[in-house]
């Protein structure tokens, strides 16, 4: 069974929304704050990286 990498989205807001729907089996909507000092954050459910869009060619 091959394991798929976890999706990563550009956003241009800082705080977000994970549900899981794009690509995984889904998981509750949890809201995550984007540090703006790291450009990105991890979905703790499905390990999505989202990527603010200034950060998005140093990340």
């Amino acid at each position: 069974m091959v394991t798929q990498a976890p999706e990563t989205r550009i956003v241009d807001k800082y705080r977000v929304a994970c549900d899981g729907s794009e690509g995984a089996l889904g998981h509750p909507r949890v809201w995550l704050q984007i540090p703006t000092e790291l450009g990105w954050v991890e979905c703790p459910y499905c390990d999505c990286k989202i990527i603010h869009e200034d950060f998005k060619d140093k990340v």
